[in-house]
């Protein structure tokens, strides 16, 4: 069985693959630093939109965005399930940077997230699952040109039947050189840091599913990066 991920000391170390236009190499990732981005869509009516779906479901709207919440980079994985607690949460498709030896890179993630923790807290919501990732990056050198035409996708899929759940240009959310600069300050991206780049929002409104997927498509260059898990369901006992 392969290894692909593993804890040292402060760092999850993640086995990726860096796909680029000329070819692909394995690298080993240590991940430090875990950031998912809130409240990032570029159009205020998008954003208000998403802000709607959660106060739908009981969550508080921000004081301000974007926001940047933090998790435990153990959340983190590349496994194909996961665990949470009841039935009540769901992944979201986006894209995620990762800042590896001064070198940027751009993949696809899933903020899995407990619904019925929202309304006690996002930040608390947000920890408490396990953040699904897509073991495939590109440099983010390859797509900076024709960043807005990405796209992400993702499905919910119960049983037999799967439906697009999620779908729209990155154009919609915030770029990585601003996204990364309200972070830092006008920084760069700290290395072993990965940061969650924002959603769009889901089609028919926020669902729950037993299996999720995921992927990321760069229709200039005609590849993709995708991804899927199970979600199993842990007992609530009080």
């Amino acid at each position: 069985m392969e290894l692909r991920e593993s804890t040292t000391n402060e760092n999850v170390m993640l086995q990726l693959t860096v796909k680029t236009e000329h070819g692909q190499k394995s690298i080993a990732a240590p991940v430090k630093h875990a950031v998912i981005g809130g409240w990032t869509a570029r159009d205020k009516a998008s954003m208000e939109h998403h802000m709607e779906e959660l106060e739908a479901v009981g969550v508080s709207r921000p004081n301000t965005t974007p926001v940047y919440y933090r998790v435990s980079a153990s959340r983190i994985t590349l496994n194909n399930s996961i665990e949470a607690i009841g039935t009540g949460s769901s992944g979201e498709v986006e894209y995620v940077l990762l800042a590896i030896d001064g070198k940027l890179y751009v993949g696809a993630g899933s903020d899995h997230t407990d619904r019925n923790a929202e309304v006690n807290g996002i930040t608390i919501a947000k920890q408490l699952c396990d953040k699904p990732l897509a073991n495939v990056f590109w440099p983010y050198e390859e797509v900076r040109d024709h960043w807005d035409k990405l796209i992400i996708r993702s499905y919910k899929v119960d049983g037999k039947k799967r439906e697009l759940y999620q779908e729209g240009t990155v154009s919609s959310l915030l770029p990585p050189s601003e996204l990364i600069g309200k972070y830092t300050n006008g920084g760069l991206l700290p290395d072993r840091t990965i940061l969650f780049g924002g959603t769009v929002g889901a089609i028919g409104g926020i669902k729950t599913s037993k299996h999720f997927e995921f992927e990321l498509e760069d229709p200039v260059l005609k590849r993709k990066i995708n991804h899927a898990y199970d979600v199993n369901s842990l007992p609530i006992e009080g």
